[in-house]
């Protein structure tokens, strides 16, 4: 552990829309600050290849804010918009009341947000314990010299990372295993490392990228309990990009859907899930290839 002396002391613990013209209750919520996370007028394209066309969305402090759509509709593209990987050509992000035109990657942490990735991300050699204290790195304040030769304030920040990892690893049940390769695990469990890892700096705003890709049904059932546990006790707001519609509605307040780079409909999982625009896009072809 002496590898990340850092301090963790610090944490804390509608009807659709066409994304054609921009939602006024969303721009002006911006507008106010009352936003946890927001996008205004969001485009990106790679080689003249339009990715997110006129993207508006608000997300409300503490809640659950899905994103869906079919394969190559865009999410990915906007999940890396908001984690600061790619600049938007046109638009604006707005965190916590602070706005970019990119947001800063380097500070996403700083700023209070975290994020777990659709591909494992996890440090294969590393023991459990380890990955999860790799959530704690922009708190660190003990100097490479005070490291090696064990100053008081190294100490002290040694066990106050040692009890946040504990405290995450025993919330997510990965206590008996901490001490494991993380690279030597089953892939449900590194994706539940991933998530701890998201969540041992005890965020404002999580962003889960596909949390539950490639799981069994006991695993997403699993996963689906521990966001929710996490939201409840945290009271941090979550955007949620997932493939999996039912879930996705039993956990959400409120749905955006992206098709083609375009929001075609935004409101509440019931609203979301009649709208004709919606079915046609995307829960149709996901009830088809269910049945």
């Amino acid at each position: 552990m002496t590898a990340f002396l850092l301090d963790a002391a610090q944490g804390l613990p509608a009807p659709s829309d066409q994304s054609g013209a921009r939602a006024e209750p969303q721009a002006a919520l911006m507008e106010r600050g009352g936003a946890a996370l927001a996008l205004s007028g969001i485009s990106l394209s790679f080689g003249g290849v339009s990715a997110l066309s006129g993207i508006d969305l608000a997300v409300r402090p503490g809640e659950i804010r899905a994103i869906i759509g079919p394969n190559g509709a865009g999410k990915s593209s906007l999940v890396n918009v908001l984690s600061g990987l790619y600049r938007p050509d046109r638009g604006e992000i707005a965190i916590g009341g602070a706005r970019f035109a990119r947001v800063p990657a380097g500070r996403l942490a700083h700023l209070g947000v975290a994020r777990t990735f659709q591909n494992l991300a996890l440090f294969r050699g590393l023991s459990v314990r380890d990955n999860v204290a790799t959530g704690l790195a922009h708190r660190r304040r003990a100097t490479w010299l005070g490291n090696v030769l064990g100053t008081p304030g190294s100490r002290r920040d040694a066990r106050a990372v040692a009890w946040a990892v504990d405290e995450v690893l025993t919330e997510l049940r990965l206590g008996a295993i901490a001490d494991r390769p993380a690279g030597a695990l089953p892939y449900g469990l590194q994706k539940r490392i991933e998530l701890a890892r998201a969540l041992v700096a005890r965020p404002k705003v999580l962003i889960l990228d596909e949390p539950m890709a490639g799981m069994t049904a006991t695993e997403k059932a699993e996963i689906a309990a521990d966001i929710r546990s996490a939201h409840a006790r945290l009271g941090c707001t979550i955007v949620l990009i997932e493939h999996d519609v039912g879930i996705v509605m039993s956990l959400s307040d409120r749905v955006a859907v992206l098709d083609y780079g375009r929001k075609i409909a935004d409101g509440t999982p019931d609203a979301v899930s009649t709208d004709p625009a919606v079915i046609d896009a995307y829960l149709g072809t996901v009830h088809a290839e269910a049945a």
